[in-house]
């Protein structure tokens, strides 16, 4: 990363569709939901390059909804870049992920939203 890029860029949200069901494939029954939990921080990690991934709790009610082996097959979130107000963080940005609600996940492409924070 070159430092020559202004913050306003570093802060962004995009809504993403993830493919829970190949991510958990040949995963043990009793531990679908922790895995896929794990899985969708690792997802934002590799989309957001920040290494603090927060989750909203209605994500992990979304995941958990049908118990711990039913599992979704796809889920619509979005995750946004933040900055990291505390003054002792180790990092200046951190990846918030919450879920979005749709009546259906198939066809939908990666969606880079215009926040109105700023």
């Amino acid at each position: 990363m070159s430092n020559n890029r202004s913050a306003l860029k570093d802060v962004v949200t995009r809504e993403y569709t993830i493919n829970l069901h190949k991510r958990l494939h040949g995963v043990t029954f009793k531990k679908r939901a922790p895995k896929a939990v794990k899985e969708i921080k690792k997802f934002a990690y590799l989309h957001m390059k920040t290494n603090d991934v927060r989750l909203d709790p209605k994500l992990n009610q979304e995941i958990w909804k049908r118990g711990v082996q039913g599992v979704p097959y796809r889920m619509r979130i979005r995750i946004s870049r933040k900055r990291n107000e505390e003054e002792d963080a180790k990092d200046k940005l951190y990846s918030f992920v919450e879920p979005v609600t749709v009546a259906t996940t198939k066809g939908l492409q990666t969606v880079v939203l215009e926040d109105d924070e700023e």
